[in-house]
């Protein structure tokens, strides 16, 4: 039986997750709720290996469907060594990117199909779903002028901006897909403006004090 909760954070690049991250995490220690806080590609060594080969720029070209199973060997590696048992044990997990990466990159702006993605991500993750998943709304323009441009040693990053507006495009499916699991936050505002507005989401729902 699975007693933890399992929170998931989404977004094109840019849109300030990592930093959303870092101040739940500030939250929840000066609050005395404990989490362990994983991302994926990644996680463990396995998956962190897989990540280093996904996103080598020198890996340009990787088909679409050998990418979206590396991302779900990656995955299923994290879920059977990290978030299985931390789930299983009553501990909260918060995970950057996760099962809509996959549809938003892989399923629309790879073109492989959303629903052809969500039957891979159901096989690979069982019972092990997400609670509930922030996304991060802003589009590619904005979020990557934030950013200050490009990371040119992610090979996802250095696709070109029509990809990234699919990608946006994508999440947006994916909301509609997942309509109650998937809550869209706008990261416009200041950073803690946004960072308040998702403790309150996640209080909510009953997913952290």
């Amino acid at each position: 039986m699975i007693k933890g909760k399992f929170i998931t954070f989404e977004g094109c690049e840019g849109v300030g997750k990592s930093t959303q991250i870092r101040m739940l995490k500030e939250y929840l220690k000066t609050t005395n709720q404990e989490a362990i806080f994983i991302r994926e590609p990644g996680g463990n060594s396995i998956s962190e290996k897989i990540r280093e080969l996904i996103l080598d720029p020198a890996n340009s070209s990787m088909t679409s469907m050998c990418e979206a199973m590396l991302y779900s060997s990656a995955r299923s590696q994290l879920i059977e060594q990290v978030i299985a048992p931390a789930l299983d044990n009553g501990t909260t997990v918060i995970c950057d990117r996760f099962i809509d990466s996959t549809i938003a990159y892989q399923g629309y702006a790879r073109g492989l199909g959303v629903q052809k993605i969500k039957l891979m991500n159901e096989l690979v993750c069982g019972d092990y779903m997400p609670d509930l998943t922030i996304f991060l709304d802003l589009p590619p323009s904005d979020s990557f002028k934030r950013k200050g441009g490009h990371d040119k040693s992610d090979r996802m990053e250095l696709e070109s901006i029509e990809f990234h507006n699919d990608v946006y495009s994508g999440y947006i499916e994916a909301t509609k897909l997942y309509p109650t699991r998937i809550v869209r936050i706008s990261p416009r505002g200041s950073k803690s403006d946004t960072a308040s507005a998702i403790i309150k989401t996640l209080q909510a729902r009953g997913l952290i004090q």
